[in-house]
This record gives structure tokens, sequence and C-alpha cells, in this order.
């Protein structure tokens, strides 16, 4: 035994970085969530953290072939949803449609792979 673990597959890959893509994202709309301030921007920003957090966990258990990937998937499926409906509450900002964008793409990737077998 080698200890190697076998190559991800592509759609894993794929997975894996659209959830790095959709963390990465959700960091740069915090700031700028941040940085306008108000207090309708706290539920946003629960959402963002929620997502950010779930994404790269998620990412991190597909990449050591976790036994919970798929269920991980699938809550960052529905963490990823209610980022991107979050973000579509302020269709006037372009980097909340940016994060929308991701955060469905990401999310369709993720339920994908949670019905997947890993």
């Amino acid at each position: 035994m080698t200890g190697t673990m076998p190559a991800m597959s592509k759609q894993m890959q794929d997975c894996v970085d659209a959830c790095m893509s959709c963390h990465s994202i959700c960091e740069e709309t915090m700031s700028s969530c941040m940085q306008m301030g108000g207090q309708a921007q706290m539920q946003i920003m629960r959402a963002l953290m929620d997502c950010a957090e779930t994404t790269r966990m998620c990412a991190d258990m597909m990449m050591r072939r976790s036994p919970m990937s798929a269920d991980m998937c699938a809550m960052c499926a529905k963490a990823c949803d209610m980022c991107a409906e979050a973000c579509m509450s302020m269709p006037d900002d372009p980097q909340m449609m940016r994060c929308a964008e991701a955060c469905r793409r990401c999310a369709e990737m993720c339920r994908t792979m949670a019905g997947a077998t890993m």
C-alpha cells in the first residue's frame, strides 16, 4: 500500500473549483458589504459567512475523500442557494450579482455531487 489516493474525477475537481471560487467571491462580497454598512446588510452578511465557510469545508472534505462528502455537498448547495437569494435582494449591486451567480453555479455542482457516489 503506497498511501496515495486515487485521482479525483473531473466532476469532483470541477466541484472543488466551484466551491473555492464561491468561497473567494463570498469573502470579497463580505468586505464590500462591510463598507456599505446598514442594518439590512446583516442578513446578507450571515448568508455570506455561512456560504463562505460551508464552501471551504465542502472543498476540503472532497479533497480528502471524506465519507461525509456527499452530505456536505448537499448542505453546501443549500447554503449557496440561501446566499444567492440574499445577494439577489440587491440587484443593482454588481458585486452582489457576481456573488449570486457563483453561488448558483456552486449549488448546482454540489447538488450533482451529493447524488454521486464519491
